[in-house]
């Protein structure tokens, strides 16, 4: 907690709250004068669970998640861990300047970096880790979720659980009345975050952000049910106008993959590890849930240094992932890495894409323009850079200017690297 919260202004912990862990009960409270007592409860492979007032257990039957995916330690990178790392080394990497700029990285204590992985040319490169951290560490990865809701949809859409394309409607059943503009909406634009929902983000506001009019942030401490309070929106702009940062755009989509999966008679909370995580070796990832089942993915999700890695290089090939008996398997459509990594129509600082951070705006200066990126809260990246062959993971809670700092990673290591 003295790194994970008290740093940062946003959670207000104050001196006088108190929280205890319940080992028997798997629950954790929080107490604090005046506030009412919050429960989580920890229900396995769906992680914690907020309980909202009322409710002393989940309404879902917990799901054990099987990581399914060959045994890593004799199975070939990328889908297991046998021959991950250069060797030797590309010609034309400076091993001793990678070295020196990812001991810079980590020597910038301020950012509390827990592991940063450098993959060249489809193997790793190098990597460094904090005191007690590993590549197979899960760590909160906060936001960078909003991009695998991106790649759920895509995978949904190509293995046909999930029939509809970019510039389809979105298929949710409260928006279809006549006269309701929702029924405009796209699956394109929930994607690029442009719907036009009045759903809104207040930001770091102090005398806001724990009230009920910051809609954007009530998912993360209220305990609601985030799919319903995504759809259960009204309209303000027109669906494809303005990029506007708000959770309901991807809840929205990702409540229409669960409505799809469901109606194949397919469990949802294993699905996510089934449809994506198993086909490329990711291992580790928890991604939590609300009360009644519901994916908060848009900030409660955990993934490993590798898991990100491997993410982004099912991006950087363009959806296709190398099979350990030599094939491929086409996992996202032709076509959804070029939508994803594209400024939104919407987005007039040209800086985001399909629940993708882009650089076609230079938000990192030191970045070459086509960088993209997943992105999280306290300086969570997995930055894909198709010109220079590269991915870069970076995790850990920064409460400095993590922004500024991820430009100057990006612009070291491919210093090092002579293209």
């Amino acid at each position: 907690m003295a790194q994970d919260i008290r740093p940062f202004d946003r959670f207000d912990w104050q001196d006088d709250f108190e929280y205890a862990v319940d080992f028997e009960t798997r629950t954790a409270s929080v107490s604090g004068d005046g506030l009412r007592t919050q429960y989580a409860e920890y229900n396995g492979d769906q992680g914690c669970t907020i309980l909202p007032a009322g409710l002393e257990d989940v309404t879902f039957e917990p799901r054990v998640v099987e990581r399914l995916s060959p045994d890593p330690a004799v199975t070939a990178w990328p889908t297991g861990d046998v021959a991950a790392y250069h060797d030797p080394p590309p010609s034309e990497a400076d091993m001793a300047a990678l070295g020196a700029a990812l001991d810079w990285a980590m020597a910038q204590s301020e950012h509390n970096t827990r592991a940063l992985v450098v993959v060249y040319a489809g193997k790793i490169l190098g990597e460094r880790y904090a005191p007690g951290f590993t590549r197979n560490t899960p760590q909160i990865s906060w936001s960078q979720g909003k991009s695998i809701a991106s790649a759920l949809v895509g995978a949904a859409i190509q293995a046909g659980h999930l029939d509809v394309g970019l510039d389809d409607p979105a298929p949710v059943p409260e928006w279809q009345g006549v006269d309701d503009p929702r029924r405009e909406i796209r699956i394109r634009d929930l994607l690029n975050m442009s719907s036009g929902l009045d759903f809104l983000n207040l930001g770091s506001d102090p005398e806001l952000r724990w009230t009920h009019a910051h809609e954007h942030s009530r998912i993360y401490f209220e305990g609601i049910d985030v799919f319903e309070h995504a759809i259960d929106q009204p309209m303000d702009t027109l669906p494809g106008a303005i990029f506007r940062y708000r959770n309901s755009d991807p809840l929205t989509a990702i409540r229409i993959v669960r409505q799809a999966v469901e109606a194949r008679g397919e469990d949802w909370l294993t699905y996510p590890q089934r449809i994506l995580f198993d086909r490329i070796g990711a291992r580790n990832y928890v991604l939590e849930t609300d009360a009644w089942g519901n994916f908060i993915i848009t900030g409660y999700d955990y993934g490993s240094a590798w898991d990100w890695a491997r993410f982004g290089l099912l991006h950087l090939w363009d959806g296709v992932w190398p099979t350990p008996d030599g094939g491929s398997d086409r996992i996202l459509p032709e076509g959804w890495v070029d939508f994803v990594s594209t400024p939104a129509p919407g987005a007039a600082l040209r800086n985001y894409g399909g629940l993708f951070w882009v650089n076609r705006g230079g938000a990192f200066p030191r970045a070459p323009e086509d960088a993209y990126w997943a992105a999280g809260a306290m300086g969570q990246y997995t930055a894909i850079i198709p010109s220079r062959d590269l991915v870069i993971v970076r995790l850990g809670p920064s409460p400095g200017d993590h922004g500024a700092y991820m430009s100057d990673i990006i612009g070291e290591v491919t210093a090092a690297i002579d293209r």
